[in-house]
């Protein structure tokens, strides 16, 4: 009888670990998703702040050189 309980925990330890196993690598393949949706966003936003930074200095150098500066 302690054999056949012995037997029993160790095949109920083996199934359980073998479930969150699959539950963990579902997990962390769906967050390394979120996380390249994330990266990708920053990314965007990044260049659209560039962009609207070097037009700013672009209007700001013509400004200048057409003496229209408000400063």
């Amino acid at each position: 009888m302690k054999k056949l309980f012995l037997l029993f925990a160790v095949a109920t330890m083996t199934i359980s670990m073998y479930s969150c196993r699959e539950t963990t690598e579902e997990n962390a393949e769906e967050n390394m998703e979120q996380m390249g949706d994330d990266i990708e966003d920053g990314v965007e936003d990044a260049a659209e702040d560039t962009e609207d930074a070097v037009e700013d200095a672009g209007q700001e150098v013509e400004d200048e050189v057409e003496n229209n500066d408000d400063m």
